[in-house]
């Protein structure tokens, strides 16, 4: 039977351990959609969030956007899920539906503000709470059925890391004869390698160090370029369609990175620091006009040809498990760099 609470790991305040709290769930209306938590994926932003990286955040937080479940509860007007379902949600869980973007299939884009999954509000004023917990309410638009070809566990992570790098690769057309750059092999990396081969591209990795070269290689990369070493990055300038840039160092060398890209490449940022972009040469963007973009997330659109395009080329997230009540133990894990390359808490 459904209650309106459930337990999860709050953060308290900044600088302060998860605690295994009640907390209420968003009230129950015509569309909402309840999920008993089996698994969680944890995220880069999930620390951002605990440390409010990215700006003030809304204590006490339960974070979690990567949620996978089965569906317990319907409203009576919900039509996409039905009780029983095994069933997904992402970084976004509502959004107003009626603005100009979210009418154009751009729901993550939304001009009134995305209602992200957790710290953030409903339009009542309930605060939205994530899936390091037992449950999850949200709105039946931002859930989406987990492929009969996929476990839970292996799902998780495709509904933030997944999508987060396969829209914006899918939508700069990446294809067969192009030459993707993927900066940084980790929980968004290893995912970006995966789906740019898988969209027939040739796909280098660029990485500050050599002890990831034979993850890289069992990921499908034609070749591995070490950062540091001036004379291989030399040898491939200019030779690059797009970059997907998952992660910023400090004294982000701007001049050596967009050297990579051809004319009318794409620099594709996914990874968001914590601080303003600074030292971008203007007169290189425009002698060769290359484009800097970011990009968020995906639409339940975009989410469901993810799906579908994940199931039928076998694109899999390296991971580890550990138990839910382990996530103070798996946050401090994430912390060090330890993951293989997404952690997944299951209940």
């Amino acid at each position: 039977m459904s209650t309106d609470t459930f337990h999860g790991w709050a953060c308290p305040n900044k600088d302060k351990p998860l605690e295994w709290t009640e907390m209420p769930l968003k009230a129950f209306d015509d569309y909402a959609v309840e999920m008993d938590i089996t698994h969680c994926g944890i995220c880069g932003s999930d620390i951002h969030t605990i440390d409010s990286g990215w700006g003030p955040t809304d204590y006490p937080c339960v974070v979690g956007h990567e949620i996978t479940g089965v569906c317990t509860r319907v409203g009576k007007k919900v039509k996409k899920v039905k009780v029983g379902d095994r069933i997904g949600v992402g970084a976004q869980s509502g959004s107003c539906l009626e603005c100009e973007n979210c009418k154009n299939g751009d729901e993550n884009l939304c001009s009134k503000g995305m209602i992200p999954t957790y710290n953030g509000r409903w339009p009542n004023g309930d605060k939205s709470f994530g899936g390091y917990a037992d449950k999850w309410r949200g709105h039946e638009h931002f859930v989406f059925k987990v492929p009969e070809n996929m476990s839970n566990e292996i799902a998780a992570t495709f509904f933030c890391a997944g999508v987060t790098t396969y829209s914006p690769l899918k939508r700069f057309g990446v294809k067969p004869g192009d030459k993707v750059g993927v900066i940084g092999i980790g929980g968004l990396g290893h995912y970006g390698l995966q789906w740019a081969k898988a969209m027939g591209a040739s796909v280098v990795a660029l990485s500050h160090s050599e002890r990831k070269r034979a993850d890289a290689k069992e990921l499908g990369c034609d070749d591995y370029i070490l950062t540091t070493d001036k004379k291989s990055m030399n040898e491939h300038s200019g030779t690059f369609t797009h970059i997907l840039s998952t992660s910023f160092g400090s004294n982000f060398d701007w001049e050596s990175y967009l050297g990579l890209l051809k004319t009318n490449g794409n620099f594709i940022i996914v990874g968001i620091p914590e601080t303003p972009l600074t030292g971008i040469p203007a007169m290189m963007l425009a002698m060769h006009q290359i484009s800097i973009v970011g990009s968020v997330i995906g639409s339940p659109a975009v989410i469901e040809d993810m799906l579908n395009f994940a199931a039928a080329h076998n694109v899999k997230p390296w991971i580890s498990k550990y138990p839910m009540k382990e996530a103070n133990e798996a946050v401090k894990a994430m912390r060090e760099g330890k993951a293989r390359y997404r952690f997944v808490l299951e209940n």
